[in-house]
């Protein structure tokens, strides 16, 4: 084969390669902060309930990045757990409805997340 060739066939399988990988881009998301039962997180924002752990199985990167949020403004819902409202800038995987990677967590009055009407009330 001619290196012309040889280049073009290695410059289409690269370009093959890359197009089937996801691109993911950090994103801020704010929505319901679940934490229902020990190790099961959940973000519930306008666009989709998002898992960021579940027990036994799944975790996000980045859990530490979101602090104990029952000192903050918190709804008891099942012993110590429930749900807050905040902002988490993450990476998310769309098809599967996961959250990949927290970057950053801000936790927030519980007010903000019940006057946005694009979130279920609670």
């Amino acid at each position: 084969m001619n290196r012309k060739l040889i280049k073009k066939l290695g410059l289409w399988v690269g370009l093959m390669i890359l197009s089937g990988s996801p691109a993911y881009a950090v994103e801020k998301r704010c929505g319901w902060i679940d934490n229902p039962t020990p190790a099961n997180w959940f973000l519930t924002d306008r666009n989709n309930t998002w898992t960021i752990s579940a027990q036994g199985g799944y975790q996000a990167k980045g859990m530490d990045k979101i602090p104990d949020i029952t000192t903050g403004q918190f709804i008891k819902t099942n012993g110590n757990y429930g749900y807050a409202c905040g902002c988490m800038n993450v990476t998310t995987d769309k098809r599967k409805k996961r959250i990949i990677q927290i970057q950053s967590f801000t936790q927030l009055k519980l007010n903000q997340c019940r006057i946005d009407r694009s979130l279920p009330p609670r």
